[in-house]
């Protein structure tokens, strides 16, 4: 396929990440698929980014994460550095097809604003997007910016001017996947985990309280906004309360955190992530908002690990209740079903993982879109938003 995309993944996280990252790990995901693929991919990242692409694109040397606790102030200006050098390799080189941007907001309104003579955009939408109602509520991106989502839920949600824009969602993929079907199911622990970042719309702290009164044992493994190891985080100055993150973990999860019956062991990558969630009787996702795409949650089913959830956001269409996960209206409900979690069948889990969520099934999926959004005519962008991860209608 004779296709350049400049793939911008921002400045924040190096490709792939040392740990968590998810926009980060969902670009070093697709990246070798749309390569295998014919796709020539040149990555907007940091310079310390190992991803084999075609061209790297950067602006900073290392990942600009640790700024971000710092106040909104002093650190506006680094994804408008990033973006800037973005703009500039547009304007200045013809070989680039099509941008596809990960950037949060600032992606969207950068790329909506260079006006209808600049390469077409898809603009993939990873968070919730209730956050940016100023401009979500008002983009106009004309014939050439286009949006995805993660899920259907996660657009049915959006406003309608970004509903507007959408060509579609994409569901999340995961490397754990391919072969997952063949894999042989190993010995279950005892304990169940939260995998992801400890923040409030994750709900770890709901998951302690419910493993202290429902008896069972619990890991929680994830970092708490910059720091990934609970060493880091004892050591932290008083500089750590300004990020919000940090404050839930002090206020709500930490006192319910005992190291026997609850415990935190902060990021998990790799061979420990697969040994921690593959061992688990389920992986917990006590939601207390609305999940977009779930990353954690087709880690879990490819490891042949359930899911036991609040049936929020995109978890329905991931989890088929009764078979590879189960599913609660709310938190307090989910205690109940622990016990059943036993019943389920790995193997299913795994089989599930394997037809879904692949990153040939992901990477197949955005060349479907990029070709869209290069030949789209505007009136036809608002039917996007009724096609699903697998192009059915």
């Amino acid at each position: 396929m004779a296709l350049t995309v400049l793939m911008n993944a921002g400045p924040w996280l190096p490709v792939p990440p040392p740990g968590y990252g998810g926009i980060e790990n969902v670009v070093a995901t697709l990246v070798p698929e749309l390569r295998r693929l014919g796709v020539r991919v040149v990555l907007a990242s940091v310079a310390d980014s190992t991803l084999p692409v075609d061209e790297l694109l950067s602006v900073f040397p290392q990942g600009q994460f640790a700024a971000l606790q710092k106040p909104y102030n002093q650190v506006m200006g680094i994804a408008h550095a990033h973006l800037n050098a973005v703009v500039r390799a547009l304007r200045e080189r013809d070989d680039i097809d099509l941008v596809h941007d990960h950037v949060e907001a600032v992606g969207l309104a950068v790329l909506s604003a260079m006006g209808p003579g600049a390469r077409p955009a898809l603009h993939t939408l990873h968070w919730d997007l209730g956050k940016h109602p100023d401009l979500y509520g008002y983009v106009d991106g004309g014939d050439r910016v286009r949006v995805n989502g993660v899920s259907a839920a996660q657009l049915a949600r959006a406003p309608r001017a970004l509903r507007d824009h959408a060509v579609g969602h994409v569901h999340l993929a995961t490397p754990l996947a391919v072969g997952a079907d063949r894999r042989p199911t190993g010995e279950k622990a005892d304990h169940l985990v939260i995998l992801g970042r400890i923040t409030p719309g994750k709900g770890q702290h709901l998951g302690a309280r419910l493993a202290h009164e429902a008896g069972f044992d619990l890991v929680l493994a994830g970092p708490v906004g910059p720091y990934r190891r609970p060493e880091e985080l004892a050591t932290a100055g008083p500089e750590a309360d300004q990020n919000p993150d940090v404050r839930y973990w002090r206020e709500q999860v930490a006192p319910l955190v005992d190291g026997v019956r609850v415990r935190w062991i902060g990021t998990v990558a790799g061979a420990d992530r697969d040994e921690l969630v593959g061992r688990a009787r389920a992986s917990l996702f006590p939601l207390c908002w609305e999940e977009p795409g779930g990353t954690a949650v087709i880690e879990s089913l490819a490891l042949g690990t359930p899911v036991l959830a609040v049936g929020r956001g995109c978890l329905p269409e991931l989890v088929e209740h009764g078979r590879t996960g189960l599913l609660a209206e709310d938190g307090d409900a989910l205690a109940d079903l622990v016990p059943a979690v036993a019943r389920l069948d790995a193997r299913e889990c795994r089989r599930e993982a394997s037809r879904r969520f692949t990153p040939a099934t992901m990477a197949e999926r955005y060349v479907e879109l990029y070709e869209r959004v290069r030949r789209l005519p505007a009136t036809a962008a608002a039917d996007g938003d009724r096609t699903d991860g697998g192009g059915r209608r």
